[in-house]
């Protein structure tokens, strides 16, 4: 993209143009100056977002709909998700109410039956093993029912260690759902260690021990007695995972997320979407 001179400091604390209305959703920092550079751009000029932080914009363009038709293509190059219009020239055409509605695409039992494995959105999720802080044992097939949210973490990853806190946040607000489920699996660490940093740091959030034995163990455990490397699972750390009710893929993103909050929505759709008829929920074991 053409990009245009930002001025620093005080000038990208001034407030937005009216007509810009707030800045869009689930932009991390970097992509929120770009966003106020997109607003002093020239016309036509067009901004995508999709969930997870992707975007996209152009200006200078011949007409709105090129200007649209191109920041769609951008924002799309950069994700998996679906890409919609955010701002357009002088005009905000976001669509609050259709975006928490983006995840998926949502799938019957039967296509979740026949989806290949993996950990590509449509792709049913390996059946991962793990054990409670309790010693009940568990795996990624027995979350069947639930929305599951499959973070990967570990004490020693900066990045990890301060996105924590805002997690939290999230799951103070969905913990009381029996149709959500929060599952956060250590990786190159034994679980002691996550624990008592988690303690220390009075962290809350549902820990669950993914059998790793140190910093050289670089495998997670199957429910059928086999491993796959962590790498196979996440590029790089924390990683996050949503699986539908049926365990497949409909989200993922790799680093910290921006604001966890603005996730409850999306959470909230996939368990109301996720197709019938579903296996009645198995509890967790106590963490």
């Amino acid at each position: 993209m053409t990009r245009y001179p930002l001025a620093r400091g005080l000038a990208a604390m001034l407030a937005l143009p009216a007509w810009a209305g707030v800045p869009p959703p689930h932009l991390d920092s970097e992509g929120q100056a770009e966003y106020r550079e997109f607003i002093k751009a020239p016309e036509h000029r067009a901004f995508a977002i999709a969930p997870g932080g992707a975007f996209g914009w152009v200006a200078e363009k011949g007409a709105r709909d090129e200007a649209e038709a191109e920041a769609l293509a951008r924002c799309q190059a950069n994700t998996k998700q679906k890409c919609v219009p955010y701002a357009v020239d002088r005009r905000t055409v976001f669509d609050a109410r259709r975006w928490p509605k983006l995840w998926g695409p949502y799938v019957t039992a039967e296509q979740a039956r026949r989806a290949p494995a993996g950990r590509e959105v449509g792709q049913r999720f390996p059946d991962l093993a793990f054990v409670a802080a309790s010693g009940g044992k568990s795996n990624v097939g027995a979350l069947r029912g639930k929305v599951a949210i499959l973070h990967f973490w570990g004490s020693w990853c900066g990045p990890c260690r301060r996105e924590m806190p805002d997690l939290q946040k999230l799951y103070e607000r969905i913990r009381g759902r029996r149709d959500v489920a929060l599952v956060l699996l250590q990786t190159r660490e034994r679980f002691d260690v996550s624990r008592r940093w988690a303690a220390g740091q009075g962290i809350g959030l549902p820990l669950y021990d993914s059998g790793s034995n140190g910093e050289a163990d670089d495998r997670f455990r199957l429910s059928d007695g086999g491993n796959i490397r962590d790498r196979e699972i996440a590029a790089r750390f924390p990683t996050t995972y949503v699986l539908d009710r049926h365990g497949v893929v409909v989200f993922s993103h790799v680093g910290p997320v921006h604001d966890w909050r603005q996730y409850e929505a999306f959470i909230l759709d996939v368990a109301a979407r996720s197709s019938l008829p579903l296996p009645r929920p198995r509890p967790l074991p106590s963490r």
